[in-house]
């Protein structure tokens, strides 16, 4: 029986929040704005704000203005020496700002290309666009590689350890394919999927697995896996003649024509009558985000662990899971419920 999340604390705020950062220590960090009266700024970008809350009870431990405003792109994280890093549009274009865990305290800043997706981990800062891939070293906010190849274009990316995974896609392909680099170097560390596979709709990396949110398995599994995959079509309940959106996990070292480590199809229905899916994973496992239901997943056998109803995830901003641990951000409101999968 699905159960409801238990939630551990929740906070109403004054302004509107357009971005988290949850990590496995240290504060829960909200970046929010103000939004201008009638809705019109003559700027840009909106100056934003950035809080940092206890995790395990929601206190407030501080509240800064941030050099970081709200526009295209955003990241926020921990870095190296427990400081916090923000990245996003500025009032002098797109920058990486360093930020005192403490007390929100401006630290230095640097200028980056503009973005529209980052991870931020202890050792590198990683921005995409659709043009390029860049990695700034975490401590001195200094560039460090760029990875881009004529005829590709980027679209999601995600990482585990050294790996990082790169959603690509060709005009002259017609499809979406999967690579790997080298998350410190930015080196090619190969193809997992070719540039041919109809849709990537969302990726998600942890121990042993990375899983990819897609369609049409009968055109990207392996001769081997065409059985198994025709017996799961034929018993899904909405009887469809073919997958719309179905889950695969990968090992982090697979290679173009590999049986994957499970792949399970979620629906057959046309994909436009279809509820926003997503999913993240942490730890080890796979969460599955429909409207306001989650399902946990072992990320490596695809087994079932658990599900719940999270109040307000189909209301979410943004939301990220760490260590059993589920940060919600509503447009005004902040959740951290309990996952005990």
């Amino acid at each position: 029986m699905t159960q409801t999340a238990k939630r551990r604390w929740s906070r109403e705020l004054d302004s509107q929040i357009d971005g988290i950062a949850f990590g496995a220590t240290g504060p829960v960090l909200l970046h929010g704005y103000d939004p201008p009266a009638g809705g019109k700024w003559l700027d840009d970008v909106i100056p934003g704000k950035l809080g940092a809350f206890e995790r395990n009870t929601g206190e407030r431990l501080w509240l800064a203005p941030c050099e970081v405003g709200y526009g295209r792109g955003f990241g926020a994280g921990i870095g190296p020496h427990g400081n916090v890093l923000v990245l996003g549009p500025s009032a002098n274009g797109h920058m990486l700002v360093r930020m005192s865990a403490a007390d929100g305290e401006l630290v230095e800043a640097a200028s980056i290309e503009p973005f529209d997706e980052a991870l931020i981990a202890p050792d590198r800062v990683i921005c995409a666009s659709a043009g390029r891939i860049d990695g700034y070293d975490s401590d001195t906010l200094q560039p460090r590689w760029t990875y881009a190849r004529d005829g590709e274009r980027y679209h999601s990316i995600t990482r585990q350890g050294r790996d990082l995974f790169v959603v690509v896609s060709s005009a002259s392909s017609r499809g979406y394919g999967l690579h790997k680099l080298d998350a410190l170097t930015g080196r090619f560390g190969g193809t997992l999927l070719p540039m041919g596979v109809p849709m990537i709709r969302d990726l998600a990396a942890t121990q042993g697995a990375i899983i990819v949110l897609t369609s049409d398995l009968e055109r990207l599994l392996p001769a081997e896996s065409t059985p198994a995959f025709m017996r799961e079509l034929a018993m899904h309940p909405s009887g469809g003649a073919r997958d719309t959106l179905s889950l695969v996990g990968l090992r982090l070292d697979a290679e173009p024509g590999d049986v994957p480590l499970w792949f399970k199809v979620l629906e057959t229905e046309p994909v436009d009558s279809v509820p926003d899916i997503s999913i993240s994973a942490d730890s080890g496992k796979l969460y599955v985000e429909r409207l306001a239901y989650l399902e946990a997943r072992d990320a490596v056998s695809g087994r079932g662990l658990g599900d719940w109803t999270v109040p307000g995830l189909d209301e979410q901003v943004a939301w990220s899971v760490v260590d059993g641990a589920g940060l919600l951000a509503e447009e005004t409101r902040v959740s951290v419920f309990e996952l005990p999968a």
